[in-house]
């Protein structure tokens, strides 16, 4: 599997697919892993097709989430689902186990071929609806160095369905998640799915660190123009339609979007 690479002509579109319930989560309703294969395998196709630039898997729907995975048959049911999508794509696919078990993630693309992890706090501890959630980013690394692998890291900052338990700026948060945490990019969210961050916080991050920045919830067609200035954008929500799949005409009108971006 190729390796997550940056453009440099225009900002990196990463599509999600938000997979249905996997075994082991609470409302997992006894769905064949197969199928669950299928539905993954046929979505992530849609987005190669599109020109999106990579794809991540994500058990979205496994709510209400743990902080992080105890069950062995959600790891290893996402591990047979990125294996497969892995065989027929001809981008590169990551993995973002929710709520943050960014180690899990790490072995699963280790085994699999991925190419890329999400990890929702990586660097810092916040507090949420799964309780307190620990920075992984030793473990994720840890795993990295047992296996003999490199994977790269999109780390989100300030994320989501959560609040910081510190008192540091986000530019300090970036900072620290760079230099001394490792990651590879980082991810600047709005509160919630859906909910794009405000721009000018998403510039201060940009200025504050000379790494890669992505846009990781609420990018649309309407708004997109606000964050010109970013690296990349994590597009899943507007995608989809009413029954959960990947539109084909909303990915392709965003691949189109995207290239108007083009850098000058």
């Amino acid at each position: 599997m190729s390796a997550l690479r940056f453009r440099d002509d225009r900002p990196t579109l990463i599509g999600v697919v938000h997979l249905p319930p996997l075994p082991g989560a609470i409302r997992y309703g006894g769905l064949d892993v197969s199928t669950i294969v299928d539905f993954a395998v046929r979505n992530a196709r849609t987005l190669d097709e599109a020109g999106f630039d990579a794809v991540i898997l994500e058990n979205y729907n496994d709510y209400p989430f743990r902080a992080r995975v105890r069950e062995p048959e959600t790891i290893a049911s996402m591990a047979i689902i990125a294996r497969e999508v892995i065989k027929t794509a001809t981008i590169p696919v990551g993995i973002n186990l929710l709520r943050n078990s960014g180690p899990e993630a790490a072995a699963i693309a280790a085994v699999t071929g991925a190419s890329f992890i999400r990890s929702n706090a990586y660097c810092e501890a916040v507090v949420s609806t799964e309780g307190i959630i620990e920075p992984v980013a030793r473990e994720v690394l840890e795993v990295m160095t047992r296996l003999n692998t490199k994977i790269t890291v999109l780390a989100d900052i300030f994320v989501k369905h959560a609040s910081p338990l510190h008192r540091m700026t986000i530019e300090d948060i970036a900072k620290d998640c760079i230099e001394r945490s490792l990651a590879d990019a980082l991810v600047v969210t709005g509160p919630r799915t859906g909910e794009p961050p405000d721009p000018l916080l998403v510039r201060r991050v940009v200025k504050a660190v000379g790494t890669k920045i992505l846009v990781g919830s609420g990018i649309n067609p309407n708004n997109i123009n606000d964050y010109r200035d970013t690296h990349g954008f994590i597009v899943g929500t507007y995608l989809k339609d009413e029954e959960g799949q990947i539109d084909p005409a909303k990915a392709r009108n965003m691949v189109n979007i995207v290239k108007s971006l083009a850098k000058t």
